[in-house]
Protein backbone atom coordinates (compact mmCIF):
# COMPACT_ATOMS: atom_id res chain seq x y z
CA UNK A 1 0.00 0.00 0.00
CA UNK A 2 1.71 3.29 -0.92
CA UNK A 3 0.78 7.15 -0.16
CA UNK A 4 -2.44 6.45 1.33
CA UNK A 5 -0.82 8.36 4.62
CA UNK A 6 1.89 10.85 3.85
CA UNK A 7 5.13 9.37 5.99
CA UNK A 8 8.15 8.51 3.73
CA UNK A 9 7.51 5.17 3.03
CA UNK A 10 4.11 6.15 2.33
CA UNK A 11 2.27 4.37 5.01
CA UNK A 12 -0.18 6.71 7.53
CA UNK A 13 1.73 7.79 10.51
CA UNK A 14 -2.42 7.34 12.06
CA UNK A 15 -5.45 5.14 10.90
CA UNK A 16 -9.00 5.19 12.38
CA UNK A 17 -11.61 2.98 11.42
CA UNK A 18 -14.92 3.59 12.08
CA UNK A 19 -17.59 0.34 12.01
CA UNK A 20 -14.17 -2.33 13.31
CA UNK A 21 -16.52 -4.82 14.22
CA UNK A 22 -18.42 -5.03 10.87
CA UNK A 23 -16.93 -7.62 7.48
CA UNK A 24 -15.12 -4.52 5.94
CA UNK A 25 -14.09 -2.79 9.09
CA UNK A 26 -12.27 -5.56 10.81
CA UNK A 27 -10.47 -6.40 7.54
CA UNK A 28 -9.31 -2.79 6.52
CA UNK A 29 -7.95 -2.69 10.82
CA UNK A 30 -6.33 -6.13 9.95
CA UNK A 31 -4.73 -4.92 6.29
CA UNK A 32 -3.70 -1.73 8.30
CA UNK A 33 -1.92 -3.20 11.26
CA UNK A 34 -0.15 -6.55 8.56
CA UNK A 35 0.98 -3.06 6.75
CA UNK A 36 2.92 -1.81 9.61
CA UNK A 37 0.63 1.45 9.97
CA UNK A 38 2.35 3.31 13.45
CA UNK A 39 -1.18 3.71 14.80
CA UNK A 40 -4.59 1.80 14.46
CA UNK A 41 -7.93 2.49 16.40
CA UNK A 42 -10.50 0.36 15.68
CA UNK A 43 -13.69 2.21 16.44
CA UNK A 44 -17.17 -0.17 17.42
CA UNK A 45 -20.05 0.17 19.64
CA UNK A 46 -18.87 -2.15 22.25
CA UNK A 47 -15.16 -0.74 21.85
CA UNK A 48 -13.94 -4.41 20.70
CA UNK A 49 -11.50 -3.69 18.20
CA UNK A 50 -12.97 -7.56 16.74
CA UNK A 51 -9.87 -8.85 14.31
CA UNK A 52 -6.79 -7.18 14.83
CA UNK A 53 -5.54 -7.45 17.91
CA UNK A 54 -2.49 -4.63 17.54
CA UNK A 55 -5.09 -1.97 16.99
CA UNK A 56 -6.40 0.77 19.76
CA UNK A 57 -10.42 0.26 20.36
CA UNK A 58 -12.39 2.93 21.26
CA UNK A 59 -16.09 2.90 21.62
CA UNK A 60 -18.37 5.10 19.31
CA UNK A 61 -22.32 5.86 18.51
CA UNK A 62 -23.15 6.77 15.67
CA UNK A 63 -26.63 8.29 17.13
CA UNK A 64 -24.10 9.95 19.73
CA UNK A 65 -22.06 12.31 18.87
CA UNK A 66 -20.38 13.15 22.28
CA UNK A 67 -19.34 9.78 22.10
CA UNK A 68 -17.54 10.69 18.74
CA UNK A 69 -16.44 14.10 19.85
CA UNK A 70 -14.68 11.67 22.93
CA UNK A 71 -13.52 9.68 19.52
CA UNK A 72 -11.75 12.69 18.56
CA UNK A 73 -10.47 13.74 21.55
CA UNK A 74 -8.76 10.31 22.41
CA UNK A 75 -7.02 9.96 18.51
CA UNK A 76 -5.94 13.94 18.41
CA UNK A 77 -2.39 13.56 19.69
CA UNK A 78 -1.68 10.61 17.21
CA UNK A 79 -2.15 13.12 14.35
CA UNK A 80 -4.78 10.79 12.16
CA UNK A 81 -3.95 10.84 8.37
CA UNK A 82 -6.39 8.22 7.52
CA UNK A 83 -9.54 8.13 8.62
CA UNK A 84 -12.21 5.32 7.04
CA UNK A 85 -15.93 5.12 8.06
CA UNK A 86 -16.70 1.52 7.38
CA UNK A 87 -20.39 1.74 8.54
CA UNK A 88 -23.72 1.58 7.01
CA UNK A 89 -27.15 -0.67 7.33
CA UNK A 90 -29.07 -2.55 4.53
CA UNK A 91 -31.56 -3.97 6.96
CA UNK A 92 -32.57 -2.96 10.22
CA UNK A 93 -32.39 -4.69 12.87
CA UNK A 94 -36.13 -5.65 13.35
CA UNK A 95 -35.57 -7.73 9.72
CA UNK A 96 -36.79 -4.25 7.81
CA UNK A 97 -34.97 -4.43 4.13
CA UNK A 98 -35.09 -2.39 1.24
CA UNK A 99 -38.39 -1.07 -0.20
CA UNK A 100 -38.80 -2.53 -3.03
CA UNK A 101 -42.07 0.01 -3.79
CA UNK A 102 -42.74 3.48 -2.95
CA UNK A 103 -45.61 1.95 -1.53
CA UNK A 104 -43.48 0.39 1.25
CA UNK A 105 -42.14 3.93 2.42
CA UNK A 106 -42.23 3.95 6.13
CA UNK A 107 -41.23 7.22 7.86
CA UNK A 108 -39.26 6.04 11.04
CA UNK A 109 -37.53 3.63 8.89
CA UNK A 110 -36.51 6.18 6.13
CA UNK A 111 -35.19 7.85 9.74
CA UNK A 112 -33.18 5.74 10.95
CA UNK A 113 -31.65 4.88 7.55
CA UNK A 114 -30.75 8.18 6.64
CA UNK A 115 -29.50 8.65 10.45
CA UNK A 116 -27.04 6.19 10.09
CA UNK A 117 -26.17 6.11 6.85
CA UNK A 118 -25.58 9.84 6.23
CA UNK A 119 -26.08 11.72 9.37
CA UNK A 120 -23.65 9.75 11.35
CA UNK A 121 -21.20 10.00 9.06
CA UNK A 122 -21.33 13.67 8.90
CA UNK A 123 -20.65 14.15 13.01
CA UNK A 124 -17.96 11.98 12.29
CA UNK A 125 -16.10 14.34 9.59
CA UNK A 126 -17.54 17.53 11.94
CA UNK A 127 -14.94 16.16 14.38
CA UNK A 128 -12.46 14.39 12.30
CA UNK A 129 -11.11 16.22 9.31
CA UNK A 130 -10.50 19.32 11.72
CA UNK A 131 -7.64 16.60 12.74
CA UNK A 132 -6.14 16.18 9.10
CA UNK A 133 -2.53 17.38 8.51
CA UNK A 134 -2.80 20.25 6.24
CA UNK A 135 0.91 20.33 5.41
CA UNK A 136 1.19 16.46 3.69
CA UNK A 137 -1.02 13.85 2.04
CA UNK A 138 -4.21 13.20 4.50
CA UNK A 139 -7.43 10.77 3.57
CA UNK A 140 -10.95 10.58 4.50
CA UNK A 141 -13.24 8.20 3.21
CA UNK A 142 -16.62 6.69 3.76
CA UNK A 143 -18.34 3.69 2.61
CA UNK A 144 -20.89 4.57 -0.13
CA UNK A 145 -22.51 2.39 -2.64
CA UNK A 146 -22.90 2.56 -6.49
CA UNK A 147 -26.75 2.43 -5.79
CA UNK A 148 -26.64 6.33 -4.21
CA UNK A 149 -25.11 7.11 -7.69
CA UNK A 150 -28.75 9.30 -9.20
CA UNK A 151 -27.40 8.53 -12.69
CA UNK A 152 -26.87 4.98 -12.16
CA UNK A 153 -29.81 4.06 -11.29
CA UNK A 154 -32.11 2.02 -13.85
CA UNK A 155 -33.76 -0.09 -11.82
CA UNK A 156 -35.24 2.25 -8.65
CA UNK A 157 -36.46 0.89 -5.21
CA UNK A 158 -34.84 0.36 -2.48
CA UNK A 159 -35.71 4.16 -1.73
CA UNK A 160 -34.43 4.99 1.90
CA UNK A 161 -30.82 3.16 0.90
CA UNK A 162 -30.07 4.71 -2.35
CA UNK A 163 -31.65 8.09 -0.71
CA UNK A 164 -29.40 7.77 2.24
CA UNK A 165 -26.36 6.85 -0.06
CA UNK A 166 -27.07 9.88 -2.54
CA UNK A 167 -27.16 12.40 0.63
CA UNK A 168 -23.87 10.62 1.94
CA UNK A 169 -22.44 11.17 -1.58
CA UNK A 170 -23.15 14.87 -1.71
CA UNK A 171 -22.07 15.30 1.75
CA UNK A 172 -18.67 13.91 0.96
CA UNK A 173 -18.66 16.35 -2.45
CA UNK A 174 -19.25 19.15 0.11
CA UNK A 175 -16.36 18.34 2.43
CA UNK A 176 -13.96 17.51 -0.32
CA UNK A 177 -14.72 21.20 -1.40
CA UNK A 178 -14.43 22.90 1.78
CA UNK A 179 -11.82 20.79 3.08
CA UNK A 180 -9.41 21.74 -0.21
CA UNK A 181 -9.40 25.20 0.82
CA UNK A 182 -7.41 24.63 3.77
CA UNK A 183 -5.91 21.18 3.33
CA UNK A 184 -4.47 21.11 -0.41
CA UNK A 185 -3.38 17.81 -0.57
CA UNK A 186 -6.22 16.14 1.11
CA UNK A 187 -8.47 13.63 -0.62
CA UNK A 188 -11.94 13.04 0.61
CA UNK A 189 -13.67 10.15 -1.15
CA UNK A 190 -16.80 7.88 -0.83
CA UNK A 191 -16.20 4.10 -1.63
CA UNK A 192 -18.19 1.58 -3.27
CA UNK A 193 -16.61 -1.68 -1.97
CA UNK A 194 -18.43 -3.80 -4.47
CA UNK A 195 -20.92 -7.15 -3.18
CA UNK A 196 -18.89 -7.99 -0.09
CA UNK A 197 -19.56 -11.34 1.75
CA UNK A 198 -20.54 -9.32 5.04
CA UNK A 199 -23.43 -9.78 6.94
CA UNK A 200 -25.26 -6.21 5.40
CA UNK A 201 -25.00 -8.21 1.85
CA UNK A 202 -25.80 -11.94 3.33
CA UNK A 203 -29.87 -11.63 2.76
CA UNK A 204 -29.44 -10.91 -1.10
CA UNK A 205 -26.57 -12.90 -1.98
CA UNK A 206 -29.04 -16.00 -3.48
CA UNK A 207 -29.18 -14.53 -7.14
CA UNK A 208 -25.26 -13.54 -7.62
CA UNK A 209 -23.70 -14.64 -10.69
CA UNK A 210 -20.24 -16.32 -9.74
CA UNK A 211 -17.37 -14.06 -9.07
CA UNK A 212 -19.61 -11.09 -7.78
CA UNK A 213 -19.10 -11.44 -3.99
CA UNK A 214 -15.90 -10.64 -2.35
CA UNK A 215 -14.57 -11.62 0.74
CA UNK A 216 -13.78 -8.85 3.45
CA UNK A 217 -10.00 -9.12 3.16
CA UNK A 218 -9.91 -8.42 -1.02
CA UNK A 219 -12.29 -6.14 -0.44
CA UNK A 220 -10.41 -3.90 2.36
CA UNK A 221 -7.38 -4.65 -0.04
CA UNK A 222 -8.95 -3.14 -3.15
CA UNK A 223 -10.61 -0.61 -0.86
CA UNK A 224 -6.74 0.51 -0.04
CA UNK A 225 -5.19 0.37 -2.88
CA UNK A 226 -8.31 2.73 -4.35
CA UNK A 227 -7.62 5.51 -1.89
CA UNK A 228 -3.80 5.15 -2.20
CA UNK A 229 -4.17 5.99 -6.08
CA UNK A 230 -6.72 8.88 -5.53
CA UNK A 231 -5.27 12.69 -5.62
CA UNK A 232 -6.08 16.16 -4.02
CA UNK A 233 -7.79 16.86 -7.71
CA UNK A 234 -10.17 13.37 -7.05
CA UNK A 235 -11.64 14.78 -3.66
CA UNK A 236 -15.36 14.71 -3.21
CA UNK A 237 -15.73 11.75 -5.91
CA UNK A 238 -17.41 8.32 -5.47
CA UNK A 239 -15.01 5.40 -6.65
CA UNK A 240 -15.45 1.99 -6.81
CA UNK A 241 -13.66 -0.95 -5.58
CA UNK A 242 -11.22 -1.06 -9.11
CA UNK A 243 -10.44 2.02 -9.05
CA UNK A 244 -12.84 3.63 -11.05
CA UNK A 245 -15.18 6.30 -10.93
CA UNK A 246 -18.75 6.37 -10.38
CA UNK A 247 -20.44 9.52 -11.95
CA UNK A 248 -23.58 11.22 -9.61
Amino acid sequence: MSEVGQDRAGKPNCAVVFGASGGIGSALCEALVADGIGTVFAGSRNGAAAAADAANPFCFDLRDEQSIAAAAALVKEHKPDLIIVATGILTLNDGTGPERSYRALDADTMVEVLALNAIGPAIIAKHFLPLLPRDKRAVFAALSARVGSISDNGLGGWHSYRASKAALNMLIKNFGIELGRTHKQAVVAALHPGTVDSELSKPFQGNLPDGQLTGPADAARNLLKTLSNLKPGDSGGLFAFDGSRIEP
